[in-house]
């Protein structure tokens, strides 16, 4: 995957501050009659380079930004003691992180659950399959079967275990949605779903549909757009053909409890990117 350009200037710590708008409250939302996102997320996944280059000093500036959540895709080698302590420093919780699937074997398992359990999170999510993990029926029926075993262990450590989703899932193998099986195989009671709103499109799917049919099983997304180009790139979230607005105002139905921006690719400073987004989140009403 393509890496985004770095730029030199990027926004100060107290520009960002004023720049953004305050997150309404709950309460607040409930006096107009409408709903908001109280604790908008960021999958820090969006921000893998800056982390690489100053991992304290961009977490902080994420909570700066307005950021009240993240989902974390690994720790840039720090302990989980280090990153919960830096979290909670900067007023940041991290309700979910994201763990490969080579990580979910009964040796290294426990290993996971007493991290996520050090990191304060309340979902374990695998983030992706590789290729060769993803080219029969039969090998979604060994996930499904594995992500049940994944789920009645992370309940046993009061958490949840969620997959989530990218445009191959949609892509029908002999006949049938990898997705809708993985859906129809695995316990609702244990097994949830963070949905990508861009990978779910791309794959000529429609989260309305998937939230109708499979109400209650995704409490977490991956609020990420797309732009209006053949190529159907990454953008900014906001400015796409995504519609958040209608997506949004079925979030009950949905079962959704948090929401995570994320943009894959970021052609222009990053800073404002992340900046721009969490504002328009905010201030969605439904």
């Amino acid at each position: 995957m393509d890496r985004r350009a770095f730029l030199a200037a990027t926004l100060g710590p107290a520009a960002a501050i004023l720049a953004a708008p305050p997150f309404r409250s709950a309460a607040a939302a409930q006096e107009t009659g409408r709903h908001s996102v109280e604790r908008v997320g960021l999958q820090l996944y969006t921000l893998r380079a800056e982390l690489a280059r100053d991992f304290e000093g961009s977490v902080r500036r994420v909570a700066e930004l307005g950021y009240r959540e993240v989902e974390l895709a690994g720790l840039h080698n720090r302990t989980p003691a280090a990153v919960r302590s830096l979290l909670d420093e900067c007023g940041l919780t991290a309700p979910a992180g994201h763990f490969p699937l080579a990580s979910l074997t009964p040796e290294e398992l426990p290993g996971v659950i007493d991290t996520c359990a050090a990191l304060g999170h309340r979902w374990l999510v695998c983030p992706f399959l590789m290729p060769q993990e993803r080219q029969t029926l039969d090998q979604y029926r060994r996930h499904a079967e594995l992500f049940d075993r994944v789920g009645e262990a992370c309940h046993a450590a009061d958490l949840r275990f969620a997959y989530h989703n990218h445009d191959f899932e949609l892509h029908a193998l002999d006949g049938e949605v990898p997705l809708e099986l993985l859906l129809r195989s695995t316990s609702p009671q244990l097994v949830d779903y963070e949905l990508d709103l861009y990978w779910v499109t791309k794959g000529g799917g429609d989260p309305l549909d998937y939230f109708a049919r499979h109400p209650g099983r995704f409490p977490l997304w991956h609020v990420k757009d797309m732009d209006a180009t053949e190529q159907r790139s990454f953008a900014e979230v906001g400015t796409g053909i995504i519609p958040f607005p209608a997506i949004f105002a079925r979030s009950e139905q949905a079962g959704a409890k948090h929401y995570f921006v994320e943009q894959d690719v970021i052609r222009g400073d990053a800073w404002e990117t992340v900046g721009r987004s969490a504002r328009y989140v905010s201030s969605l009403r439904w």
